[in-house]
């Protein structure tokens, strides 16, 4: 299968970046309008965010207690990713382990130069080969489409409108009455612009979990084996410890299945159902077979 550019990613890409690029444009003019005691702490989470993207391959790593590995640890996961890499048009990235019995991967890096892959010890007990490699090309599949650079800085401008709805008040001058108008006309802005971040980044999320199954499944010309992949991980979650849920569900974004953590995670997710997944790879196989 030949890869393709995904024109309906990078259509959702842009118009999420232009619409929220407009949204904060708009929200700074309000707090401009308002009070100009927000700058600093502004300017500050700026500086600790684009560190955070230049560093993102070892920052969400070392959140995630991943190792990283070489290859006389993990021949066979190294040469996996190697020859993917290869198939993908992609230079290697870095390959790292989590000592976990979630059965999960992730990628993270701020580029194609500067990516690395994860796999938990979970996931490479739980699958076999085939299935291990589809979703390493769903991975990759990510790394290819720029997907991390992109939530990167789409959440950033959210973490932004997040903070002022949290700290407005103490930073717009605490208790002083005088201030009190300005800095409730800023929370509220803030509100509306994170409320709106919020839904148009997880609706651009879902999709990118799609596209990057369709990038596995010509990566690799086996769109079956991440479909078994997908529903072995997911009928596998159910095994795991609690405690072990509760320590990795905060990045869920990341993962190639998203730890359920009762209704209005699954509402508010950011992948589409295992089930719908499953359903495009199948046509996927069937289009495969057909040609």
């Amino acid at each position: 299968m030949e890869w393709k550019a995904d024109w309906g990613l990078r259509g959702r890409m842009a118009l999420t970046m232009f619409l929220l690029f407009a949204l904060y444009a708009v929200f700074i003019g309000v707090l401009s309008t308002q009070f100009t005691s927000m700058l600093i702490p502004v300017l500050l989470l700026g500086s600790f965010s684009l560190a955070q993207f230049f560093f993102s391959d070892r920052l969400t790593l070392w959140s995630m207690g991943a190792k990283e590995v070489d290859e006389s640890e993990y021949p066979e996961l190294h040469r996996m990713v190697g020859r993917l890499s290869q198939q993908a048009d992609l230079p290697k990235p870095k390959v790292a382990v989590v000592d976990s019995r979630v059965p999960n991967a992730f990628a993270t890096g701020r580029s194609q130069d500067n990516a690395a892959v994860a796999v938990t010890t979970g996931l490479m007990k739980t699958l076999d080969q085939e299935e291990l490699e589809a979703v390493l090309a769903h991975e990759l599949a990510h790394v290819k489409n720029r997907d991390m650079m992109v939530m990167t800085i789409a959440s950033f401008l959210s973490t932004i409108a997040f903070l002022v709805v949290r700290w407005g008040w103490w930073f717009g001058g605490g208790g002083d009455s005088r201030n009190q108008a300005p800095v409730w006309v800023a929370i509220a802005a803030s509100l509306v612009v994170w409320v709106v971040s919020f839904f148009l980044i997880r609706a651009l999320s879902r999709y990118r979990e799609f596209a990057a199954d369709r990038g596995a499944a010509t990566i690799t010309g086996k769109p079956a084996a991440l479909a078994s992949a997908l529903m072995t991980i997911d009928g596998n979650m159910g095994n795991v410890p609690e405690d072990d849920l509760r320590e990795q569900s905060e990045m869920n974004a990341f993962f190639i299945i998203p730890i359920k953590s009762g209704l209005i995670s699954r509402l508010f997710s950011t992948h589409p159902s295992t089930e719908a997944r499953v359903e495009q790879l199948r046509d996927l196989e069937r289009q495969a077979e057909a040609a």
